[in-house]
């Protein structure tokens, strides 16, 4: 194996090789581009190579593009499909519900028949609401924050991904040179608002206490994702979470779990459950709807109260949508039984296919680090643990786009990040492929 080979997994035959096969979704992407802005409907969709892919149909843990191309599926609509592509649990829901209607704008039985298994599931859920995306439910609960606790501000960590509002996409993955030149928020793109955001660095007590120290009655919450998936994978050290906890308490401030993507994947009740530290408030969406649109604030009675009494709005009108119940309520009620025990092996099978990645990937000579957990972990080329964001910065990410283009070439499909999910769907065999996929990408 020559050393150019070996360093980029033949990238150059490997985009010959899938431009041959993807033609359909070339030629519908440039359509695309006519009307559409940027041709994707969400701007990160664009970093796939080599284009974006278009698709006809999924079932399990397979998606077929328009080509007739039939994937391994470990993006997983960017994490929702918890029960795979068009679970049988959920399609006799979604008919039995479009026959009855697709929305009321008023009250209907699934609302209360999810929020009781929701509040069953969530540790620190006396109550919930609704509402449709991640980045609306977060704004719910800064402005249940601010509203309780007096203060405008809030703390969050560098690298964490909260929405797309001005407000919280501050400091998300900002580079180098905006490291060096800005000791701010640092906004995610132009046109935004000033954020009020506080940005600390995930895993570092010293900074969240100076934080406080500085700006302490100011701060509203801490907001966090309580295993950093959107930038690395990166579960939270030994204490940590504890000591957010505690440092909330003592400064009169709530701290917020952003579950968006570990609740109902890490387990029945999120991260908070798996790593046994419950917050006041916590937002879902993702994998709480298996791939409908619909998000969760839940929370303690004594904060909640808030808007159940009217004193802090929370309005919207598709919130509470009856099909994306129904689907919830289906998807739900199939994690939930047998007390969970499906995460079992949702766990095992991933922690096998993180292990076989890493040690294929070490055996072919290069550098790996993975991280996060069986349902949602991370695959990255550098030679270091990683601890936060800035870590993140020294991972060889045109290495691992290369070898994500060779896994494409192989029928496997993931994210441009180097994320990972894995669903109900997935079985030991699809496990086994895999593995076979990525010793043909090294070889």
């Amino acid at each position: 194996m020559g050393t150019y080979m070996h360093s980029d997994f033949r990238s150059q035959y490997r985009d010959a090789n899938v431009r041959k096969k993807t033609s359909g979704s070339l030629q519908r992407y440039e359509r695309a581009c006519k009307t559409l802005a940027g041709g994707v409907s969400s701007g990160l969709r664009r970093a796939a190579r080599p284009y974006p892919l278009f698709f006809d149909h999924g079932h399990g843990s397979q998606i077929v593009d328009v080509d007739g191309n039939a994937y391994l599926d470990y993006t997983l609509a960017w994490g929702p499909l918890i029960l795979g592509h068009s679970p049988e649990q959920l399609q006799g829901a979604l008919t039995s519900q479009v026959a009855k209607g697709l929305t009321f704008g008023a009250q209907h039985d699934l609302e209360y028949e999810v929020s009781e298994k929701l509040v069953a599931a969530i540790p620190c859920a006396d109550r919930v609401c609704y509402a449709n995306s991640g980045t609306e439910i977060v704004q719910v609960a800064l402005r249940l924050a601010r509203a309780i606790t007096g203060r405008p501000r809030f703390l969050k960590f560098e690298g964490h991904y909260h929405g797309w509002d001005d407000s919280v996409l501050v400091s998300y993955h900002p580079g180098p040179q905006q490291l060096e030149s800005q000791t701010g928020p640092v906004p995610g793109g132009i046109g935004q608002l000033e954020s009020r955001a506080i940005i600390a660095q995930w895993n570092d007590r010293d900074s969240v206490e100076r934080a406080f120290a500085e700006h302490g009655a100011e701060i509203s919450a801490i907001i966090c994702e309580p295993m950093l998936c959107n930038s690395g994978c990166i579960s939270p050290v030994p204490g940590f979470l504890e000591f957010l906890r505690k440092v909330t308490e003592s400064h009169g401030a709530l701290l917020i779990f952003d579950e968006v993507i570990t609740g109902f994947r890490l387990g029945l009740g999120g991260a908070q459950e798996f790593y046994r530290v419950t917050p006041d408030l916590a937002t879902y969406a993702k994998a709480v709807g298996a791939g409908t649109p619909v998000s969760v604030l839940a929370g303690k009675w004594e904060y909640m109260k808030w808007i159940a009494e009217g004193s802090v709005v929370h309005a919207g009108t598709l919130n509470g949508n009856p099909l994306c119940l129904a689907a919830a309520n289906a998807a739900l009620e199939y994690l939930a039984a047998n007390g969970g025990a499906v995460y079992e092996s949702l766990h095992r099978r991933g922690q096998r296919l993180r292990d076989g990645v890493r040690k294929i990937l070490t055996a072919a000579g290069h550098e790996v680090t993975v991280t996060g957990e069986g349902p949602a972990f991370g695959v990255h080329f550098v030679g270091h643990p990683l601890r936060n964001y800035r870590d993140t910065l020294h991972i060889d990410k045109a290495k691992y786009a290369d070898f994500s283009l060779a896994m494409l070439d192989e029928g496997v499909l993931l994210l441009p990040d180097g994320r990972w999910y894995t669903s109900t769907a997935h079985t030991d065999d699809d496990v086994d492929r895999t593995l076979a996929a990525v010793e043909q990408a090294t070889a």
